[in-house]
């Protein structure tokens, strides 16, 4: 399980952040990735999300605020130098990193995973993991009531697409009686179930 309270010490005495994910990018990833910077915002952080490639075009609307970037295309690897925690988001796995997996091996920021998969490389960085959840958009949820933010449409939109897609909109065995609950919490927070279902599906 994870130890939310050194996740927490982790964010709540550093600054600048630069969130990444994996290639090919889907819902748990981009999700979980602007539900994490919606967080470290309402803190007062310097957040970057930074992927190895483009998001989709058919998933450009979870970012309608081009917050995601894409490395050697938007920036580059010196405009990274000054970030103090570098978070791996849905991926413990160094090839599904793609150039930033670079940007890991030569960073001098503290590294951290947050993630759900098995599957696990040693990526010199500190894991937080907890291979029972649905979704690792479901990890970032519970870590807004660790480090004591609220939720707003805009950090529950992406992480509700982000559990609602991992569990094929909540019909796989990972499915649980929590999974409707997070995905509750998340509705009640403004996340619009119908319209993010359209922009997924139709």
């Amino acid at each position: 399980m994870i130890d939310w309270a050194r996740f927490a010490s982790l964010i709540h005495f550093h600054q600048r952040f630069l969130l990444t994910s994996h290639i090919r990018p889907d819902c748990d990833a981009l999700g979980s990735e602007l539900g994490m910077a919606g967080l470290l915002d309402a803190l007062g952080k310097d957040v970057l999300i930074v992927n190895a490639q483009k998001t989709p075009p058919n998933l450009a609307w979870i970012d309608t605020a081009r917050r995601i970037k894409t490395l050697g295309v938007d920036v580059q690897l010196p405009d990274l130098a000054d970030r103090e925690v570098m978070l791996v988001l849905d991926t413990s796995a160094w090839q599904q990193l793609g150039d930033m997996a670079i940007v890991l091996r030569q960073t001098t920021a503290k590294k951290a995973v947050l993630d759900h998969h098995v599957s696990e490389d040693d990526l010199g960085a500190e894991a937080f993991k907890n291979v029972q959840a649905e979704a690792t958009g479901r990890l970032v949820l519970e870590a807004a009531g660790w480090l004591g933010v609220p939720l707003t449409p805009e950090i529950a939109t992406p992480l509700f697409a982000a559990i609602a897609t991992d569990t094929g909109w909540f019909r796989f065995s990972s499915t649980t009686g929590d999974t409707y609950r997070f995905a509750g919490q998340l509705v009640d927070a403004g996340a619009k179930p119908t319209e993010i279902y359209r922009s997924l599906y139709e």
